[in-house]
C-alpha cells in the first residue's frame, strides 16, 4: 500500500478507536498501528533493554573546584560511575537550586550549565556539561509529588552542585539529566516525603542524585587544611560520625531530627547542603541497606561522604 494510503488510514482508525474503544484498549491498537507506520521506530523500541531499578546516591560536592581536580574524591567519583548501571535519566536535587514557597522541576530539553560562583579561575567558568534534558521525566516526576504542586521550569538548568560532580560520574554527558528546587521554607520531614514521592522513578531507571554535604558551613573552614580522611574540628568530625551512625542504622528519625546530633549547630548552620540528603534517603525507602563510597574532609570541616542505597 502507499504510504500516503496506509498514513490516511491510520489517522482514520485512530479517530474510530478513539471514538468507540475504551482507553486501554486505543492505546494498545495505536502503539499497533504506529509499528505499520514506522517499523524501524518500533524495531528499536523492541531492541532498548528494560529499566532496571536504579539505586539511590548522594554526593558530598564540595568546592566547584573539583570540576577540575585529580584527587582521590574525583578518581573514586570515575570509578563509582564506571561501576554504576546506565540510567534512563539522572535526577539532581542539588544544595545550589533553593525556592521559597514552591517546589520546581526542570523541563529543558537542553539544561544550561550554570556557573554559579565566584572567585574562580577562568578555566572553571570555562566549563560546559552539554547533558540532554528529559522534559517527559521531569514532568513525570512533577507529578508524582504528593507534598506540594511541582511546577516544570526553564528558568534553571544545571549547577555545580549538579555538574561538577557529573563531569566525573558521567564524563560523556550523555545520560539525560534535570534537577529538581528544594523548597527552603519547608521542614525536614517535607524533603524526606518528596523524597519517597520520587522513588517510583528508580523502576524506570531514573538515577536519583542528591548534591550537597553533610557537615558544611563555610564561615567555619580551615582553607589551608589539606584534603584528609579526618576533620580539622571536632564538630565536624562528630556530626559526620553522627550522621553516618542514624545511616547505618537507618535511623531516619535521627536524620530527621538532626539538631540534637552532636556538633549540629556548627555543622549545619544553615540545611541548604543538608537538605539534599534527606531527598536520598526518602527515595531509598526505609529500611534499604546503605554504604558508604567515599569520606574525608576539603577544607577541614566540609564532608565529602558519599553513599549508595541500593
Amino acid at each position: 500500500m502507499p504510504v500516503s494510503r496506509l498514513s490516511a488510514t491510520f489517522h482514520t482508525q485512530r479517530r474510530g478507536l478513539l471514538r468507540h474503544a475504551g482507553a486501554l484498549a486505543a492505546l494498545g491498537a495505536l502503539d499497533a498501528l504506529d509499528a505499520l507506520v514506522s517499523p524501524a521506530h518500533a524495531q528499536a523500541a523492541r531492541n532498548q533493554p528494560a529499566a532496571r531499578r536504579m539505586p539511590v546516591l548522594f554526593i558530598g560536592h564540595g568546592s566547584p573546584m573539583n570540576a577540575l581536580r585529580d584527587t582521590a574524591f574525583t578518581r573514586q567519583l570515575s570509578s563509582w560511575g564506571r561501576a554504576l548501571p546506565r540510567p534512563t535519566a539522572i535526577l539532581s536535587v542539588s544544595a545550589h537550586w533553593l525556592t521559597r514557597g514552591d517546589t520546581r522541576v526542570g523541563v529543558q530539553a537542553r539544561p544550561r550549565t550554570i556557573h554559579d560562583f565566584g572567585g574562580f579561575p577562568q578555566a572553571l567558568f570555562d566549563q560546559q556539561y552539554p547533558a540532554p534534558g528529559h522534559p517527559a521525566l521531569a514532568r513525570e516526576a512533577a507529578a508524582l509529588v504528593r507534598q506540594a504542586q511541582v511546577a516544570g521550569t526553564e528558568e534553571w538548568g544545571l549547577d555545580h552542585g549538579t555538574w561538577t560532580v557529573l563531569k566525573h560520574l558521567v564524563p560523556e554527558a550523555d545520560v539525560p539529566v534535570f534537577q529538581l528546587s528544594i523548597d527552603y521554607d519547608q521542614p525536614a520531614a517535607f524533603h524526606l516525603a518528596v523524597g519517597r514521592d520520587l522513588a517510583a522513578l528508580r523502576d524506570k531507571g531514573v538515577l536519583v542524585l542528591g548534591s550537597g554535604n553533610i557537615a558544611h558551613n563555610l564561615r567555619m573552614t580551615d582553607r589551608d587544611s589539606a584534603d584528609g580522611l579526618m576533620a580539622s574540628r571536632p564538630w565536624a568530625q562528630q556530626f559526620d560520625a553522627a550522621a553516618w551512625q542514624a545511616l547505618a542504622g537507618r535511623d531516619d528519625a535521627a536524620l530527621l531530627d538532626y539538631r540534637r546530633l552532636p556538633g549540629a549547630a556548627q555543622a549545619v548552620a544553615t540545611p541548604d547542603h543538608y537538605h539534599p540528603l534527606l531527598y536520598s534517603v526518602g527515595a531509598a525507602g526505609p529500611g534499604e541497606a546503605v554504604k558508604t563510597v567515599f569520606e574525608g574532609f576539603q577544607s577541614g570541616t566540609i564532608s565529602m561522604r558519599c553513599l549508595q542505597f541500593g
